[in-house]
């Protein structure tokens, strides 16, 4: 039986554009583009995962707002129950350490980058709420 994975991911604005980030090449899904996030530990809420996650990953602070979307999506490695929220930046800039790249992005360009499969339902509801700052 596979395992279920659960994790968060931000969808960080600013000046009304969304940040992307780049998985590395020697990562699962190599070189595909998400929300920047992580696995919630045992204990934790998503917001707090989340909050943990953006600071260890991006090295700055976020604060979240209102859930996206949840999707659950079946990868050759496990189940990934994967939950976005809105996000602000609220210290810092964004920092790549684990990624190989970032861009910020209008929500109607999202679509033109390689995403990973569960976090496409997410770039399509964001396409269509047009967000305003």
């Amino acid at each position: 039986m596979k395992k279920n994975i659960h994790v968060v991911g931000a969808v960080i604005i600013k000046n009304s554009k969304v940040l992307c980030a780049q998985r590395g090449e020697t990562k699962a899904l190599p070189l595909k583009w998400e929300f920047p996030g992580g696995k919630i530990e045992e204990g934790e809420t998503p917001q707090e995962a989340l909050r943990r996650e953006i600071e260890e990953e991006m090295l700055c602070k976020v604060e979240i707002g209102e859930k996206i979307e949840t999707t659950v999506y079946e990868y050759d490695f496990g189940i990934v129950h994967l939950t976005t929220f809105y996000c602000q930046l609220k210290e810092g800039k964004p920092v790549l350490t684990e990624h190989v790249a970032m861009k910020w992005l209008e929500p109607g360009e999202l679509h033109t980058l390689d995403w990973a499969p569960a976090d496409v339902p997410a770039i399509d509801k964001i396409a269509r709420e047009s967000f305003v700052n």
